[in-house]
């Protein structure tokens, strides 16, 4: 799971990736295409993409966006030990 906060005029370039993504969308607007459909997601709006879609995003207003992934993303995945939390 990953939190995103998304810059208004920013724009995530097409991609995909094998891991299925479903989202939500906490505050602000993005315009969102999934294989060549797009929609406009407003807060509290949710959304779901099968392993390897093509999707990309336009960002309308400042947002912040919470997404999973599965299986987990390897690139995204922080891990924490014994030895990395403070007493």
């Amino acid at each position: 799971m990953t939190e995103f906060l998304l810059k208004k005029d920013s724009v995530l370039i097409e991609h995909s990736h094998v891991n299925e993504q479903t989202g939500y969308l906490v505050s602000g607007k993005i315009k969102l295409y999934i294989d060549n459909r797009s929609k406009i997601i407003m807060p509290g709006d949710n959304w779901s993409m099968p392993s390897n879609s093509k999707h990309k995003a336009e960002i309308i207003e400042d947002s912040v966006a919470i997404e999973v992934f599965s299986p987990a993303r390897d690139d995204y995945k922080r891990y924490v030990n014994g030895e990395d939390i403070e007493e």
